[in-house]
């Protein structure tokens, strides 16, 4: 008994060290950024498409208010209730001390400064498809924003779930770069595919997720259960959406349906991003919701 307890004892051992070795957090090198000059003026339609503020902003603030972010809003899921950091230009309670090899690795491979995890929550998942050049302008458009001394809260999220060393075996079995849609024949469809499966992250919120919390990929845009637990998030592919590509800028645009109905929820505050990009861009989303595999 004692030598099956000292060989269970030692693939223990082993197992962790293994466990230890796979979930470390893997981040770009700086070399990625180097040379890699930000523009604001870029770096705002980046910040607009990417939704920051419908999640950064804090609760409830007005239209002036929008740039401050201060973080606060909560974010239920069966796995706890996540709150959105301050991502503010303050040095020392927002990201205004990062360097944009630490920015980077954050959005792109959901990698701290400090080398923690960031929970998925964040969704570097969909965020690790957008290009170096556009995170960079990103960064040069949040470091002119507001600062703010808000601190940032805690999650509210029980063992064992806040192991952030797990997140990297979450990573290693979800983390996923390739495009959803892989037949992007013209310029608008290939736009329409980076600004809804890069930048705009729509299927953090549209697509079903497995047990772990990893994408139902066999259900991209086939809409959810909502993670407070209160109602579903809609079917936004052709086999449940059957509007036409202007219905949709539109919709996106202003937040009302052809029905006349409008926007709620948390949608209310993405129309309000999206409305800020350039008509192209929303039409290249509106082009891209009608070529994807319609599913009931």
């Amino acid at each position: 008994m004692r030598r099956i307890l000292r060989g269970l004892i030692v693939l223990a051992v082993i197992a962790a060290g293994v466990a230890w070795v796979l979930s470390a957090p893997k981040t770009l090198p700086a070399e990625e950024f180097a040379g890699v000059t930000g523009d604001a003026a870029r770096g705002e339609a980046v910040f607009w498409a990417g939704g920051c503020a419908s999640c950064h902003a804090a609760p409830g603030s007005g239209a002036e208010a929008k740039l401050v972010l201060a973080g606060g809003q909560k974010f239920p899921s069966p796995f706890g209730t996540f709150l959105a950091p301050n991502i503010s230009s303050d040095p020392s309670a927002g990201i205004g001390a990062w360097s944009v090899p630490e920015f980077g690795n954050a959005v792109l491979r959901g990698v701290s400064p400090n080398g923690a995890h960031y929970f998925p929550a964040f969704p570097y998942t969909s965020y690790n498809k957008a290009s170096v050049q556009d995170i960079v302008d990103l960064k040069a458009f949040m470091d002119v924003l507001p600062a703010d001394a808000t601190p940032s809260q805690p999650h509210e999220v029980g063992f064992p779930f806040n192991i952030r060393r797990s997140v990297g075996l979450w990573k290693l079995l979800f983390l996923n770069d390739e495009w959803q849609l892989q037949d992007a024949p013209s310029d608008q469809l290939e736009r329409g595919r980076y600004l809804v499966e890069a930048l705009g992250h729509c299927t953090e919120c549209h697509t079903a997720r497995n047990g772990l919390g990893g994408l139902e990929r066999a259900a991209w845009l086939a809409g959810a259960p909502n993670p407070d637990g209160k109602g579903r998030v809609p079917n936004i592919t052709p086999g449940a959406l059957d509007w036409v590509k202007v219905d949709i800028a539109a919709y996106l645009s202003t937040g009302f349906t052809p029905e006349y109905d409008s926007a709620g929820g948390h949608m209310a505050l993405v129309v309000e991003s999206l409305a800020k990009l350039p008509e192209e861009d929303v039409a290249a989303i509106a082009a891209y919701l009608t070529v994807i595999p319609a599913l009931p």
